[in-house]
């Protein structure tokens, strides 16, 4: 599921957008200010960014400095002259939209900018691990894995966040899409199972187990 943060100081705009987009299957994070913007992506990878320029603390336009190498950005901004979108465009900015804006427009917008990345990300690569999104195959060590469908969602959702630890919690609802339920051992029975797979490959120990926390790939 592709991630958007929107950073937007108006509660009604930032939460209109957080639901909208929900609907349409993207995972929507929220900050109101530019300071909890930065916070949060220093803590987090987006796919996408929405962006407002008038923000207390760190405005937009200083976000996009350290934002460009990170995350696609769509700027939203009541500013509508030229001169202002061409400035925001050479500072990094992927699209602009002036406000108010047609909300089914920025949904196209949207998905214009992740269809690109979209496309990129069909195959993932870490250390002797090669998947096929489309095709759900996995390679180890230049050897073919046989996987469930859900225990290849697993892995492609802790190749796509190689460093992060991912709670129970985490991974069931990714894979299930549906609410965890404390205490259920599902988690632990497919990570095990996935490492018996990998065993022959040499490459089961790939999959840490963070006590207390959850899973991650090793460093």
């Amino acid at each position: 599921m592709q991630k958007i943060l929107i950073i937007e100081d108006d509660n009604h705009i930032n939460n209109m957008l957080k639901e909208f987009l929900e609907n349409h299957g993207y995972l929507c994070f929220q900050a109101f200010s530019g300071s909890e913007g930065k916070l949060l992506i220093e803590m987090e990878h987006f796919d996408l960014i929405l962006l407002d320029l008038m923000l207390p603390g760190i405005s937009g336009e200083e976000l996009i400095k350290d934002l460009v190498k990170k995350s696609k950005i769509i700027v939203l901004s009541a500013k509508n002259e030229i001169e202002s979108k061409v400035n925001l465009l050479e500072l990094g900015a992927n699209d602009y939209i002036c406000k108010p804006f047609d909300i089914n427009e920025l949904l196209a917008r949207v998905k214009v900018q992740l269809r690109h990345q979209d496309t990129q990300q069909r195959q993932l690569h870490y250390k002797d691990w090669e998947i096929d999104i489309d095709k759900m195959t996995m390679i180890a060590n230049h050897q073919m894995v046989e996987l469930t469908s859900r225990e290849f969602k697993i892995i492609e959702l802790l190749m796509q966040y190689p460093q992060k630890v991912f709670s129970k919690e985490n991974i069931y609802e990714y894979v299930w899409e549906d609410e965890y339920i404390v205490g259920d051992k599902t988690i632990h029975v497919h990570i095990s199972n996935i490492r018996t797979k990998l065993k022959s490959t040499g490459t089961d120990h790939y999959i840490q187990t963070v006590w207390g926390m959850g899973f991650k790939l090793i460093e």
